[in-house]
């Protein structure tokens, strides 16, 4: 059934296919039957899949990444679908509007996805609120409890060197209404940004909210998002970083700006132009990153890996790498609303 359906959306635009569906989703899940019975078909089957990291309770470990639901809105229709846990955003002070479109195009020879979004979000102000409604809605009508990462960003505008002002704003905004953060330096969709990845200016950021954070009643995680671009210099600076101010974890990876190995014809590649790439052709890569951190902090660091999943193997491999989450995007779009329950079967963790 949904090949059928990916095959009537792709042959539309992918940014008004994706608000298409996420709205057509809305719509049915405001029918409680017709929500309980997607929540019923949809969730995951077997043994006990919950996991407790960072100090909080996982209902399974595959999540779904950020950028898909960039400003909060369909908390309740994407918890349908079985997903563990959720990341919002990247979420920065101010709104903005993005990169002209447009700016999402589909590769389906290669099962993979560019973008060049922009960071297209309501505010802090506004994604905050929202947050706090689906929150309150949630503890008024049923006891489970989904979990919420905050992604955050700088906006567009602002100078590299104010950068951690940003950050600071969107860490306070959020703070009450995410159960972790993920700094997001590492998007090749807003000029300079990858520039704060390194190790003096990722310093200052990430020590600052750190120190924030220790003023607070209750301490949110605070991991950081690489790029898979990263030279192994750049990599291994990261890593000693995120070990000497104790940052609860790292996701590996964002989009890359490489485009080895695709199948698509190389002058339909030049025709879309710049942006990130995710998907299969970013997986190896993903794993690879995934692994070598697990292996030179001797599992120190938790790592949420992302980049590639689409089948409950290429779970596995992230996993067996060590990654203690996962998170899917592209995945998710090719796979349809089933994919969580398809990645979760009982040989997952074998």
């Amino acid at each position: 059934m949904y090949k059928l359906l990916r095959k009537i959306l792709f042959w539309f635009d992918a940014e008004e296919a994706h608000y298409f569906s996420m709205n057509m989703l809305a719509f049915f899940c405001k029918f409680s039957f017709i929500k309980k019975t997607l929540k019923r078909k949809l969730k995951p089957v077997g043994k006990n899949f919950s996991r407790k990291i960072f100090g909080l309770t996982f209902s399974n470990p595959i999540g779904l990444a950020a950028g898909f639901d960039k400003n909060a809105k369909y908390l309740n229709e994407l918890e349908t679908l079985g997903f563990g846990f959720i990341e919002i955003g990247t979420v920065t002070p101010l709104p903005q509007d993005g990169n002209p479109k447009p700016r999402l195009f589909r590769l389906p020879k290669d099962k993979a996805l560019i973008n060049r979004m922009g960071f297209n979000n309501d505010g802090a102000k506004i994604v905050a609120e929202r947050l706090r409604k689906f929150k309150n809605n949630k503890q008024q009508t049923t006891n489970e409890r989904l979990i919420i990462g905050g992604n955050i960003g700088k906006n567009k505008n602002t100078p590299n060197e104010d950068a951690w002002k940003d950050y600071e704003i969107c860490f306070n905004e959020l703070h009450d209404v995410v159960d972790y953060f993920v700094v997001n330096v590492s998007s090749p969709n807003t000029p300079g940004l990858r520039d704060l990845q390194q190790k003096d200016p990722l310093r200052k950021i990430l020590n600052h909210l750190q120190e924030i954070n220790r003023t607070k009643n209750i301490q949110r995680p605070l991991l950081l998002k690489i790029s898979p671009d990263l030279s192994q210099n750049e990599l291994d600076d990261i890593i000693d970083l995120s070990m000497e101010i104790q940052l609860d974890g790292l996701v590996a990876a964002n989009t890359t700006m490489s485009r080895n190995n695709l199948i698509t014809p190389e002058k339909e590649i030049n025709k879309i132009g710049a942006g990130g790439l995710s998907g299969k052709p970013l997986k190896e890569e993903s794993n690879q990153i995934t692994n070598y951190i697990h292996t030179r902090t001797e599992g120190y660091i938790p790592i949420i890996s992302s980049g590639g999943i689409f089948t409950a193997s290429d779970a596995n491999e992230k996993f067996n790498r060590g990654a203690i989450l996962v998170q899917v995007w592209t995945g998710f779009i090719y796979e349809g609303p089933a994919i969580v329950k398809k990645i979760l079967t009982p040989n997952v963790y074998s």
